[in-house]
């Protein structure tokens, strides 16, 4: 049965997370271990992985989490039976939330999960972003470009590259003798706090989304 789309109005605890994989993991790893601390009320209940042999793969089984792969062969053929690869065993796990995160390959969005899907770019959107833009490639445009600062932005995702509304961006001063991996690990540790806030954001129904905007309401009292 098809669970409707968009934020929650009401609060969801534990909220019920898919994470989506493309390399490490470390953005899963965050995760789990804000789980395990106690600092991010949610259960990861399906990791999907973009292609085998990865290394998110491994973290995911070693804290005993279901993992799929998705249909690399159609990946690029074919962009709807890619989806539904990645979408039906999230589907299956009941969850509430989908976090793409550093999840590298295009989806269309099913119908009941619109607004239910999250994305974190290592950049300021609408700069450096889109097709092309990812990893260290972000970085090493903003240092070319000669911004004074960066950060991350976490935003709902729709059916092209980051785009979609955006929840929260974080952001951090770029300095004169960065590298591309020494602002990387800088934006990285604003994305370590900026996802998770975004996902109890949403858990706790405080997100409404108006065409672009994305309204934050105050924390409920008492």
């Amino acid at each position: 049965m098809a669970v409707a789309s968009g934020p929650p109005s009401r609060p969801i605890s534990p909220i019920r997370l898919a994470v989506c994989v493309s390399g490490g993991g470390t953005s899963l790893q965050n995760l789990l271990d804000r789980v395990a601390a106690g600092a991010l009320d949610a259960r990861i209940v399906q990791v999907v992985a973009s292609r085998p042999g990865i290394a998110a793969i491994e973290k995911a089984e070693r804290a005993g989490l279901s993992v799929a792969i998705a249909d690399a062969s159609s990946r690029k053929a074919d962009v709807d039976a890619f989806s539904a690869s990645v979408f039906d065993p999230i589907r299956a796990s009941g969850a509430d939330l989908v976090l793409l995160a550093g999840f590298l390959a295009l989806v269309r969005i099913p119908e009941d999960f619109r607004g239910r899907v999250v994305n974190i770019h290592p950049g300021l959107i609408p700069s450096f972003c889109g097709r092309g833009f990812y990893g260290e490639r972000v970085h090493q445009a903003a240092l070319d470009y000669g911004v004074k600062v960066s950060g991350c932005t976490v935003h709902f995702a729709s059916d092209e590259y980051d785009e979609g509304p955006i929840i929260l961006q974080k952001v951090v001063p770029v300095l004169e003798d960065d590298d591309a991996r020494a602002l990387a690990a800088r934006v990285f540790a604003a994305e370590r706090e900026a996802l998770p806030e975004a996902v109890a954001l949403y858990a706790a129904g405080r997100l409404s989304i108006e065409g672009r905007r994305v309204r934050i309401a105050p924390p409920q009292s008492g």
